[in-house]
């Protein structure tokens, strides 16, 4: 048994699976009881505790993993008045997980350091699939030595780890990297759109991009659902891809750089969720798409 005792809140799509491969090592782990947890049965069959409260749960820990939709839930658990920094104990690791605001997320380093703490942002990328495995990739803003000491608790669930430098390069790194990504998805779920509504075989679509310069990971994602409909390739909702997307464009904004592919891969996301729900994954993008071509 690791003695390590270790908090988690965000069990959802991809905290649960972090969740299981810390418990599955050893720690002592404990996570926040939330509505919007994934069901904790199997974590609880690994011994698993559960805590009401931030607060009670930060009392517990000597770290705390953050694994929740973006900067507002971040502050909230971390700056509120019922919040983690309240009680944290001195010397607590507190390490980010979620996708962030880059500007919050150095103002929440700054807090944390404040309250006797130490930080690092380690958001992540991969799917909920390579999270069950143990297998994400992280990368981490922060003290490099302190990065360094938690490396054997990121290590169970993280295959690749990167370290971007200071505080909330992590999150910047993460915002390109999901730009990039959700930018080629929306191309292709677009050029799939136009060859369907041409004519052309999904499959003959599908075999040419992969063995041109349409290749790559993008494409892999969407093929279940241009192939099959099944959106099951890429878990990931509309309206976090619209959320990440508004963290890149403010981001790009904010540095003065160039961002009107951004603003349309943004609007095209944007489009999605009020077309379709923010629920829907978004291998769907082709079938809105298509039917706004009509």
């Amino acid at each position: 048994m690791n003695t390590l005792p270790v908090g988690l809140v965000g069990v959802g799509l991809m905290g649960h699976g972090i969740a299981l491969n810390i418990a599955r090592r050893g720690y002592a782990l404990t996570v926040l009881e939330h509505p919007g947890n994934q069901p904790l049965d199997e974590l609880r069959a690994l011994g698993v505790d559960t805590a009401e409260s931030v607060q009670a749960l930060v009392r517990r820990v000597k770290v705390l993993i953050l694994c929740v939709t973006g900067s507002p839930e971040v502050e909230a658990v971390l700056l509120g008045e019922q919040g983690a920094l309240a009680a944290l104990r001195p010397g607590t690791v507190v390490i980010d997980c979620s996708t962030a605001i880059p500007v919050s997320t150095e103002a929440v380093a700054r807090a944390v350091a404040q309250a006797g703490g130490r930080f690092l942002d380690a958001p992540m990328t991969r799917t909920p699939r390579e999270a069950a495995e143990g297998r994400l990739n992280l990368l981490v803003g922060g003290d490099a030595d302190l990065l360094q000491e938690c490396l054997p608790l990121l290590q169970c669930f993280a295959e690749h780890i990167t370290h971007t430098g200071a505080a909330g390069s992590g999150h910047r790194m993460k915002l390109l990297h999901n730009y990039v990504s959700l930018g080629s998805v929306a191309l292709i779920a677009e050029a799939a759109a136009c060859a369907l509504a041409a004519g052309v075989a999904p499959e003959v679509f599908v075999d040419v991009l992969a063995k041109g310069g349409g290749g790559g990971v993008a494409l892999e994602r969407l093929r279940p659902y241009l192939l099959a409909q099944d959106p099951g390739g890429l878990r990931f909702s509309m309206s976090n891809a619209l959320k990440d997307m508004g963290y890149y464009s403010a981001m790009a904004r904010d540095g003065e750089a160039a961002h009107g592919i951004a603003q349309a891969v943004h609007d095209s996301f944007a489009l999605a969720v009020a077309d379709g729900g923010p629920q829907r994954l978004v291998s769907e993008l082709v079938e809105i798409f298509k039917k706004k071509s009509r």
